[in-house]
């Protein structure tokens, strides 16, 4: 495998739990020099014991994330690497989400990961290299019901990144989507059975669909075998081992999904018709809204 010089420095956001977490781990052991951030400093107080370096950075918050930056790029010229990690996911069906809560998903996931990108990357350019690996989700090209707000986010996220692949990689910047299938046992998937939980529902009409959306992805975070994306759900160290692999690639690749079901998936998505996708996958292994009963 051709490989180029590990970067003198790697932002991470997000790094409270999950994947953030295992990427500042894994990449503090490979040699790297991690800037680990979380919105709160207290939950990454740990790995500032490791030797990791640590910031507070909150991707709604302009001032954090210029702060950051700037620390980053006074100690080593430029950002060698942005993993943008951040993120959480809504649960509710169209008609039934806030639409303040909807816009606080966006923010977070999707014009939180620009601001920063658009921070790091005058420096990149000056340097004439640097890398930005967007986290997706193998939920980037498909979406399935309940998810819809958190499946759109990830879909600006796969459009954003391809646009910036081919606006910065003439001054040498690399940018890369990791489209993880499910994570097992993650705040994150705590985070979303408990929105699915608090939700304000519109009618009685989607009632037993949430409570099976429940039961459905307490089976995945909460380390369950009943389904099969509990089967198959993977590690967030999954997810940072393939971040490792693109930051030492000297020409990755635009995607990498991560897991069986994120390749399996994802490769019935690219072959099959929309009808025969929902109706043989969606319909079959996701929980959906059933209508009236006679």
């Amino acid at each position: 495998m051709t490989t180029k010089p590990t970067p003198t420095s790697v932002l991470i956001t997000g790094c409270s739990s999950g994947i953030g977490r295992a990427c500042a781990l894994r990449l503090h052991r490979a040699g790297h020099q991690v800037y680990a951030t979380a919105r709160r400093p207290d939950a990454i107080k740990d790995l500032a014991g490791a030797g990791i370096h640590t910031l507070p950075l909150d991707v709604t918050d302009e001032e954090s994330m210029r702060a950051a930056v700037a620390e980053v790029e006074a100690a080593h010229g430029s950002v060698g690497a942005l993993v943008n990690s951040a993120g959480y996911a809504l649960s509710a069906v169209v008609e039934e989400a806030e639409l303040d809560e909807v816009r606080r998903q966006f923010e977070t996931n999707v014009f939180g990961l620009v601001r920063l990108s658009r921070l790091v990357l005058p420096g990149m350019r000056a340097a004439g290299s640097g890398t930005v690996v967007n986290v997706s989700s193998i939920f980037g090209r498909y979406a399935v019901p309940g998810s819809g707000y958190y499946n759109a986010t990830k879909h600006a996220v796969e459009a954003l990144s391809d646009a910036m692949r081919l606006e910065t990689a003439a001054f040498g910047v690399r940018v890369v989507l990791v489209e993880p299938g499910p994570v097992r046992s993650t705040e994150f998937g705590a985070k979303y059975v408990e929105n699915v939980r608090n939700l304000k529902l519109a009618g009685r009409d989607y009632e037993e669909f949430r409570r099976q959306t429940v039961d459905y992805f307490n089976a995945i975070y909460g380390g369950g075998r009943r389904t099969l994306a509990g089967t198959f759900a993977i590690q967030s160290d999954d997810v940072a081992r393939t971040v490792e692999r693109i930051l030492r690639t000297a020409r990755p690749r635009a995607r990498y999904p991560v897991g069986f079901l994120a390749h399996s998936t994802l490769a019935l998505r690219r072959l099959a018709p929309d009808s025969v996708f929902d109706n043989l996958f969606v319909r079959r292994l996701f929980p959906v809204p059933r209508g009236p009963r006679s």
